[in-house]
């Protein structure tokens, strides 16, 4: 069960509670739920009960008491803990791993996986000055928002612009000056102006200037982020990205495609003569935390950013993943005289579901997800 499905299935927990009786709430749209806090237990926690206990008019534990039996009735939840004033801590059947659901989900979903329906039915009026950044930020956001099901136009003083997007990229288009207020909520984005044009770093780079940056903060136009090394977060995005196609090419050539499983050799259904196993290299043990919750939190970090209308969060998020990626990158390819086994095969998996979203996300800031760099 991924984070995502166990979100679902505590809002169908509360929605069945108040249908029944028990709680008088209005269910929320979503509900979080993440790795467990001092004092938690299992692999999963979610304050929900202490959001809803003021409007239900109870204690949180008495909500979290009420929600628990319809939790540890779900497929997929072994058991369900109250902890500390009312946090709800689970812990998922033995047969369950949460990484490999969560490949498959992401295989599955492509680069829609985090797409949603938070801001289904809203129009969102941009208004934005006739600046650079001003206009780069605006379109990273109409293409953010309608990730989450809504729908922005771009406003401009004296006149009004709507964006559209053929061929992967956004076109703004000028229209008279009509009210604002009549195309949608208003919302005034106005970040901290470039202080110069960042046209000479090319469309890639000059975008990421503008766009990482959070919008209070100034953003520098340098050479910066041209240098190809680790020390420019683009820079590690974008290998990181390539570096998992690569990765997928070699594979091909080596004879063996991706498929989710378990990520360790001891683990897998590997193949080869006792000799051969006891004298292969060992690739070190994956240890799922440290690259499921970047990848598991890319749904909630782009509802987060189509809601703020921040698409630095996106940004910065990515460079996240990059670094959660590169260091497991070494492992995913048989080493020496190591023949292809299952766990290659789950290791490959990953490694490309993390590219998927680094090409989600990237795209999604306009700016190009290579292949080879």
């Amino acid at each position: 069960m991924t984070p995502v499905e166990l979100s679902r299935t505590v809002l169908h927990a509360v929605r069945c509670a108040v249908d029944e009786g028990q709680l008088s709430v209005a269910v929320p749209e979503r509900v979080v739920v993440s790795e467990p806090g001092a004092g938690g237990c299992g692999e999963y926690a979610t304050n929900v009960a202490l959001q809803l206990a003021r409007a239900a008019g109870k204690p949180p534990r008495t909500v979290a008491e009420i929600l628990r039996p319809r939790l540890i009735a779900a497929d997929g939840i072994e058991d369900v803990v109250v902890t500390g004033p009312g946090f709800l801590n689970f812990r998922l059947g033995q047969e369950v791993d949460p990484l490999q659901d969560l490949v498959r989900e992401i295989r599955a979903q492509g680069q829609r996986y985090g797409h949603g329906d938070a801001l289904a039915g809203q129009v969102l009026a941009l208004r934005v000055p006739y600046e650079v950044r001003a206009e780069v930020v605006a379109d990273a956001v109409v293409r953010i928002v309608a990730t989450q099901g809504g729908r922005a136009t771009v406003e401009h003083q004296g006149g009004r612009a709507t964006v559209e997007h053929q061929g992967g990229r956004a076109t703004v288009q000028h229209h008279g000056g009509r009210a604002a207020a009549e195309h949608g909520e208003l919302v005034d984005l106005r970040p901290v102006p470039a202080p110069e044009d960042p046209a000479p770093l090319g469309p890639d780079a000059a975008r990421w200037a503008l766009l990482h940056p959070a919008p209070h903060d100034r953003p520098r136009i340098t050479a910066d982020h041209l240098v190809q090394r680790e020390g420019n977060p683009l820079f590690r995005v974008r290998y990181a990205h390539a570096r998992v196609r690569s990765l997928g090419r070699g594979a091909a050539r080596l004879g063996f495609a991706a498929e989710p499983g378990p990520l360790n050799s001891a683990e897998a259904d590997t193949a080869g003569t006792p000799a051969f196993q006891a004298h292969a290299p060992q690739a070190p043990a994956v240890h799922a935390p440290a690259l499921h919750t970047p990848l598991s939190d890319y749904p909630r970090i782009l509802t987060a950013a189509a809601t703020h209308r921040a698409p630095d969060r996106l940004a910065r998020h990515l460079v996240t993943v990059a670094d959660a990626v590169l260091p497991f990158l070494t492992c995913v390819l048989p080493i020496g005289e190591e023949k292809p086994s299952a766990a290659h095969r789950a290791r490959l998996a990953l490694a490309e579901a993390a590219g998927t979203v680094l090409a989600g996300g990237l795209s999604l800031l306009g700016i190009d997800a290579p292949e080879h760099l």
